[in-house]
């Protein structure tokens, strides 16, 4: 009898799948918006997907810095301290915060212009130590020929950023090159705190024929103050964040960030499951959408052409 219990208890737990460790994945983000809340999302959902359940088998924690460089700081130095098993920082800010407290604990960022310009990662092929991730590098050529097919007629493009922020800093000069290639020229609007971004967007009325937003976490924070003075001056907003344009922006190309998180998420899984982060090679997230406010448009003087919104992801009306 005892050798027959035996195997089935043998047979049960081959037949059992097998229930993933418990784990502590501990994630922070410069501040709260739309896009970086889904990339929080994203990253919950992939651990979901391989079997890590909060409540279960899972604890996630999570805290926004608010903004603030130094609560960055801050939250990198408690995250650091409590150990947990991954660290998932989100946003440059943030992960050159967690970078710099810990060099034992995994870090996976997300949601990073600039990797190397940012010094996260020397090498993007091989990182090395306790670092990888994903960039979000956006398709700025992309955005210049989408925003040249919307205003044939325009010559200047207003950029409002963060020049506090790294990764604004390197797309400025790709924005710089890649405009320069269509015959246009950037002019520059700087803001350094979220209350700063209307006047920004107001130094650019009169001296630029579009505003162009990057995936700038200070300016996408505080956009509305930004879309009022868009549409009071019918100066078309264009930014690199789609989630923007349900919030007023004309039209974006970019990333879906709920995808971007569950990109991330799965390297989690990856170094959950063994691997060593220092081994896998930093990647730019995949997939791109375009999407349109056709109502935004309208309050900015603009008719946006039918090639534009025939292929469009998603219109807006």
């Amino acid at each position: 009898m005892r050798s027959l219990l035996l195997a089935f208890a043998a047979t049960l737990a081959i037949s059992l799948p097998a229930q993933a460790d418990d784990v502590t994945v501990a994630v922070t983000a410069i501040v709260e918006h739309p896009a970086l809340d889904a990339a929080r999302d994203g990253v919950k959902e992939a651990l979901a997907e391989a079997g890590y359940k909060e409540g279960e088998n899972l604890t996630f924690l999570y805290e926004s810095a608010q903004g603030n460089p130094a609560t960055a700081a801050q939250i990198a130095r408690q995250f650091a301290g409590e150990g947990p098993s991954v660290i998932v920082p989100i946003s440059t800010p943030s992960a050159q915060a967690v970078v710099s407290a810990t060099k034992d604990i995994p870090v996976v960022f997300t949601a990073v212009s600039d990797p190397l310009g940012a010094q996260l990662v020397s090498d993007m092929d091989k990182p090395g130590g306790n670092v990888t991730g994903l960039s979000d590098m956006s398709p700025v050529a992309e955005h210049i020929a989408l925003i040249r097919e919307i205003l044939p007629e325009a010559k200047t493009i207003g950029y409002l950023y963060n020049s506090g922020e790294a990764n604004s800093v390197s797309l400025l000069e790709v924005l710089k090159a890649e405009a320069d290639k269509a015959g246009l020229t950037i002019v520059e609007s700087a803001a350094t705190k979220s209350a700063e971004v209307q006047g920004a967007a107001r130094a650019l009325v009169g001296r630029a024929d579009a505003i162009y937003v990057p995936t700038d976490n200070t300016i996408v924070s505080a956009l509305e103050g930004a879309i009022a003075v868009a549409e009071e001056g019918k100066l078309p907003l264009f930014t690199a964040d789609t989630d923007s344009v349900s919030r007023g922006a004309l039209a974006a190309l970019g990333f879906n960030y709920f995808d971007v998180g569950k990109q991330t998420g799965e390297v989690v899984v990856r170094i959950l499951k063994g691997e060593n982060p220092g081994d896998i090679a930093v990647k730019v997230a995949a997939g791109t959408d375009l999407v349109v406010n056709k109502a935004a448009a309208a309050k900015m003087g603009v008719t946006v052409p039918e090639s534009v919104l025939t292929r469009a992801t998603r219109v807006i009306e």
